[in-house]
């Protein structure tokens, strides 16, 4: 398996490969494969953190990670959104997850970025350094539960005495 930038070629696969990986996800609103695209074509899209895994010549899993921003008082704090993550049904408990968020975040950390978020399952993410947002102080659209808004700190006490409120948008 080899981890890699997407290519815009790649695109439509990708989009399949999210719509199908979610068709057998715990969770998901059915869209997570437009809101993958959504998020490509805002300005908060960095090609460099959007990566896939690939087998045999075959994507089997996908990572995109965007700018996103937590807004304290009249300032905004650059961050990164992990959305989504896709990994085929038959390659999950593989390990390919992990890789793919480990890359990313080797990346995310080469390139100055030293804090992501993201909507997910604690029980997953917590081995990854995810705690939910509200313990950094960082409160978020009441809609979601508190233990699903969860951040992580690519470097050390990234966030330490800091609140503010994470835009989705």
């Amino acid at each position: 398996m080899i981890i890699r930038k997407e290519t815009e070629k790649e695109f439509n696969q990708i989009y399949d490969l999210v719509k199908v990986a979610f068709q057998t996800a715990k969770v998901s609103n059915g869209k997570e494969q437009d809101f993958a695209t959504e998020l490509r074509d805002s300005g908060n899209y960095i090609p460099e953190l959007a990566l896939v895994a690939e087998e045999d010549g075959k994507l089997i899993g996908h990572i995109m990670l965007t700018k996103t921003y937590i807004t304290t008082g009249d300032s905004k704090f650059e961050a990164l959104l992990i959305a989504p993550i896709s990994v085929l049904l038959e390659y999950r408990n593989k390990g390919v997850g992990s890789e793919l968020i480990n890359e990313s975040f080797r990346l995310a950390r080469k390139m100055g970025y030293t804090v992501v978020v993201l909507v997910g399952d604690p029980a997953y993410y917590h081995r990854f350094g995810f705690r939910p947002a509200v313990n950094f102080g960082i409160k978020h659209i009441p809609e979601i539960p508190d233990e699903y808004v969860m951040t992580c700190e690519l470097v050390p006490d990234a966030l330490n005495g800091f609140s503010g409120i994470i835009d989705f948008s």
